[in-house]
């Protein structure tokens, strides 16, 4: 089956673009040493791509897969029924979900859950069967977690009794970094607020196995992780156009694109239609605040290269995308029909809609395998 087979709007996943993303993380924490790289699924919600992210040539037996982490307790439910039963829930757990948690660990899984409130600490400690929980630590993103000297650090933990494991963190601050010095000195400043938080724990006769930061940016460029023991990322994986223009990987490196059709030519106006709308591509404009805004996506030909020069989607309709062509560029003759790619602004976002990747490899238009993905809450 080639690419010019598929029905579209489609995704698309290169691994051989995949592999390279996934080695270098690899490489980028094992310089730390011990620390561990807990995967974050979030974007990939595949078991392909888990098991190609988890795999380490010296490591640890077929029996012990290593761990992961979800942003959704369907993942966890799909995961551990593949057989990887280590993961981390790191979304702040509501009291109504302690039973869904609690049925995935009943066979045998050990699904660890995140909380900053202090009444919900009460309540995850007194369940009937209570899941292990790491504190949430606010370390410069202040989406959610407890401030690294805040007393209801000390008392959540109290809370927590036996059911706590330690605490974690996530520098989303980070997308706001634009050169390597800007992601060395957020991740030095996660880190810090982080491991003060195990600190200050541990001072209190708490326990704090597990300390845990992470974002793709800080992961990659952190100088040190010295007291941390784990770090999470996920959409280095795949990469995309934001993470391109922070610096997170190069632009050749987007492994997953969206696969259009031309559906109207408009060669009076420099602009062509595409079927890649609204819901296959997302409305992420997320690289407006970047030197190089790419609309709602860049378009490039069937094998992925950028020989359109500067064509982006510039309007996003649910099913319509509309491209505005390089004018600096010769422009396309492709008819109505012919399939072009979309590099995505936010790979997370765009990879929602679909519900499976066809797989090309080496960058050519072959599909060599079809990996489902799981969606939903």
């Amino acid at each position: 089956m080639k690419l010019v087979d598929l029905p579209t709007p489609c995704l698309v996943l290169d691994r051989r673009i995949l592999q390279r993303n996934l080695d270098a993380m690899a490489r980028a924490v094992a310089r730390h040493g011990t620390v561990t790289l807990r995967p974050h699924m979030k974007t990939a919600k595949s078991i392909d791509v888990a098991r190609l992210a988890l795999a380490r040539p010296d490591a640890k037996p077929a029996s012990d897969p290593g761990g992961i982490t979800v942003s959704t307790l369907i993942e966890a439910e799909y995961f551990v029924s593949h057989g990887i039963t280590d993961i981390l829930y790191a979304v702040g757990i509501t009291p109504r979900k302690l039973e869904q948690v609690a049925k995935l660990n009943a066979t045998g899984a050990t699904v660890m859950v995140v909380t900053d409130d202090l009444d919900t600490a009460g309540i995850i400690a007194g369940h009937a069967t209570p899941p292990r929980a790491l504190i949430e630590i606010d370390t410069g993103e202040h989406r959610g977690g407890v401030c690294p000297d805040d007393p209801a650090l000390i008392q959540i933990a109290g809370r927590l009794g036996n059911s706590l494991a330690g605490v974690m963190t996530h520098a989303g601050n980070s997308y706001g970094g634009r050169s390597p010095g800007d992601m060395r000195r957020i991740a030095e400043a996660e880190r810090c607020g982080v491991v003060h938080a195990a600190e200050r724990l541990r001072a209190g006769g708490h326990t704090a196995s597990i300390v845990s930061m992470g974002s793709s940016p800080t992961a990659l460029h952190a100088g040190s992780l010295a007291g941390v023991s784990e770090v999470r990322a996920g959409v280095y994986m795949f990469g995309d156009l934001f993470q391109a223009e922070i610096g997170t990987h190069g632009p050749d490196d987007i492994a997953v694109t969206v696969l259009a059709s031309v559906i109207g030519r408009q060669p009076k106006h420099n602009r062509m239609l595409i079927d890649a709308g609204a819901l296959a591509l997302s409305k992420d404009r997320s690289t407006e605040a970047t030197p190089h805004d790419f609309g709602y996506g860049l378009v490039l030909d069937i094998g992925g290269r950028r020989s359109y020069g500067n064509a982006l989607v510039q309007r996003a309709y649910q099913e319509h995308g509309v491209v505005e062509l390089d004018p600096s560029h010769p422009a396309p003759n492709l008819p109505i029909g012919a399939k072009v790619r979309v590099a995505p602004n936010h790979a997370c976002l765009t990879a929602a809609a679909h519900d499976r990747y066809f797989v090309v490899d080496d960058g050519n238009d072959t599909v060599v395998a079809v990996w489902p993905r799981v969606n939903g809450w």
